[in-house]
This record gives C-alpha cells, sequence and structure tokens, in this order.
C-alpha cells in the first residue's frame, strides 16, 4: 500500500492499546479482571508508552488501579467491550519516512448475525478510527472488510500468518474468495504472501483466531501451540497448522523453523461460581459451567525488551513453569514476564487478545 507495511510485533514499538474492561458478559459483575489488566498496563508503562481507553463506567476503577504516570494516557472513548486487538487499528509504517497510520477494519463481534458473540457492536467498529482521531494518527478505511487484528500476524519481512478457520468463515466476508481475501491483506498490509493455517485452538469462539495458536517469533520462526495427548481435541488442529508450516515457505524463501510450545495440561474451564458472577445482555453468547476455554500460551504479547506470558496458575502451574523455560530459552535477549491471566481467560481471550501495538 504505497509503500507502507504491517511491522513485525517484536520490532520496536511506541505505544501499546489497551480498553479497560467493564461489560459483565466478559468480565463478570465483578469486574475482577480490572487487577490483570492494570498488571499489563502498568508492566508495559515501564518500557513504552500505554493508550487506555476508559468510559464514565471504567474510567474510575482505571485511575484507581493505575499507577499515576505520564507514560499511561487514558481517552475518552466509547467500546462495547475490551478486545484492543480486534477492534482497534491495525498499524502500518512507511520505512522510507517513519509515517505510521492505522487502518481501521470493518468489525462485526466476530461473525456478524451468522455467528457473532453479541447482538450490538456498533461503538467497537467504530473505535479504530476513533482512537486514530483522537491520539493523532492518520486512519486508512478498509471499507466493508471485515478483519480482526487477532486473525493475523506480521513477520516484519512481507509474510503474514492467518488461519483459514477464522478469515474463510460464513460471518466475515462470504463474498469474497480466498484468492481475494490474500489480495486485499497483502494490499492493505505491503505483503507479499499469507501462508494459511488450517486451524487454530479447539473452542475458539473467535472462529479460531491465529493469534492463540501460532506466533512469530523472529523472521522465519515460529512457535505453535501443541499437545502430545493424541486424546485431546487440540491434537488434530495443531498438528494440522504442523504439516502445513513444514510445507511452506515465507515470502524470503525460507522454510519455517516451528517451536512447539505446549498448551496448558489441564483444560482450564468455567467455574460454577464464574457462572454467578456473569451478566449476560440479549443476544450475547453466553457460557456454561464445564465449558472448555481457548488457553493457550502462545497468546502472548511482545513489548520493548520484554514478553507478557499468560499463566494459568493451580493446577497448571507446571504447566506455566514450562511455558517460561521455553520461552526464556527461544528469547534469551529479552525479559519474559509472567502474568495470571486467570481473570482475562474468563473473559474468551488473553493477552494478546487485549493489547494492541503501536510501531515506533
Amino acid at each position: 500500500m504505497n509503500g507502507y507495511f504491517m511491522p513485525a510485533e517484536f520490532s520496536r514499538q511506541r505505544a501499546a492499546i489497551l480498553i479497560f474492561p467493564e461489560r459483565p458478559g466478559s468480565w463478570g459483575k465483578s469486574v475482577s479482571a480490572a487487577s490483570a489488566f492494570a498488571e499489563i498496563i502498568n508492566t508495559l508503562s515501564e518500557h513504552e508508552d500505554v493508550y487506555v481507553a476508559v468510559n464514565e463506567r471504567s474510567r474510575a476503577n482505571a485511575g484507581r488501579l493505575l499507577r499515576k504516570s505520564g507514560r499511561i494516557k487514558l481517552l475518552d472513548i466509547p467500546t462495547d467491550d475490551s478486545w484492543a486487538r480486534d477492534v482497534a487499528p491495525t498499524f502500518v509504517k512507511n520505512p522510507d519516512t517513519g509515517d505510521v497510520r492505522g487502518i481501521s477494519w470493518r468489525f462485526n463481534a466476530w461473525g456478524g448475525e451468522y455467528d457473532g458473540l453479541y447482538a450490538n457492536w456498533a461503538k467497537d467498529d467504530a473505535f479504530a478510527e476513533a482512537f486514530c482521531q483522537k491520539a493523532g494518527f492518520a486512519c486508512i478505511s478498509a471499507g466493508d472488510f471485515v478483519l480482526e487484528g487477532g486473525s493475523i500476524h506480521s513477520d516484519g519481512e512481507g509474510t503474514i500468518l492467518t488461519t483459514e478457520a477464522c478469515l474463510l468463515s460464513p460471518g466475515r466476508n462470504p463474498a469474497m474468495s480466498k484468492a481475494e481475501i490474500e489480495q486485499t491483506l497483502c494490499r492493505y498490509l505491503g505483503a507479499e504472501k499469507v501462508i494459511w493455517l488450517p486451524r487454530g485452538i479447539y473452542n475458539d469462539e473467535t472462529n479460531e483466531h491465529v493469534d492463540n495458536v501460532c506466533a512469530f517469533i523472529r523472521p522465519g520462526e515460529v512457535v505453535l501451540a501443541w499437545t502430545d495427548d493424541t486424546s485431546d481435541p487440540q491434537y488434530a488442529l495443531s498438528s494440522a497448522c504442523l504439516e502445513a508450516l513444514e510445507n511452506c515457505t515465507d515470502a524470503r524463501g525460507r522454510s519455517i523453523t516451528v517451536h512447539k510450545l505446549p498448551i496448558p495440561d489441564i483444560p482450564v474451564t468455567v467455574t460454577e461460581s464464574d457462572m454467578q458472577d456473569y451478566e449476560f445482555e440479549d443476544g450475547e453468547d453466553t457460557r456454561e459451567v464445564g465449558e472448555r476455554l481457548a488457553a493457550s500460551y502462545v497468546n502472548f504479547f511482545f513489548a520493548n525488551d520484554i514478553v507478557l506470558l499468560p499463566q494459568f496458575g493451580g493446577e497448571n502451574a507446571p504447566s506455566d513453569r514450562r511455558a517460561l523455560e521455553i520461552m526464556r530459552s527461544l528469547l534469551p535477549e529479552r525479559e519474559i514476564v509472567p502474568v495470571d491471566a486467570i481473570g482475562i481467560i474468563k473473559g474468551g481471550g488473553n493477552i494478546h487478545c487485549i493489547t494492541q501495538q503501536i510501531p515506533e
């Protein structure tokens, strides 16, 4: 797109974007996830600027939990929920001028009337343009093309990673062929090649976003959510992704090096107390006791010099330690920061889902 491209998340960042939580159908009436959001925002502010969108109800809570820092910038922008990865702009950069612009995709709550997760999403759909206006970035409209930021990863060198399960789902761009979707991604993101993985994480209600199953850690190198348990429904999904990665090259002609990052050994599920706390609106996707949540350590977030890595605790403490050890071995140049993400996963996503980076 006229010399602009989507930098890799692991490149230097100017800032991160989050939306402070308050929707009771995602975070419960107690909004227990607010402390996890605050921990993430406060940690990020030690490394880069952080824009935090708030509304009338969430501003007081944010003011109470967030440290007083010139690097934390509260913006009054109304939203329907707190998934900044999916509703905030996707930023592209001109390498010659350094100019950074935001792309506003169409957002329809992960499927619109076909299989969307809530009935009203107008405020979320308007968020990207509103953010660019308030934060001072030029905004590029992608028209009617439906896309969420969690459905794509970039290596910063011309390769985009996505899943067929998500981008080919009937609730997004049903009138477009796979080839047309690929061309649209390449045009807006300044990419040359799209690697299509067939599936994502089991029971991922976003139609299996790529950011929960596979992520670039450097050009030509990814981590892949994995399990050795052949009876686990994730085994077939991850195996299909592994086969796809082993039989493709990136935009530079490199084979992809794959590092397996095992999912929690014990599935993370919705509890009775969780159900008593949720308060769902009419038309909102509900949950049930025992429902398996899409917990994955791949849903981490790169920031300047650090990686924020989800931790699920309890019975999964050994799984948490294993993920930490793997990530530390793969990224010795960064500090791997463990974050208690139970409050976030109860909303349906994780650390990467609630953050969006702005490149330096």
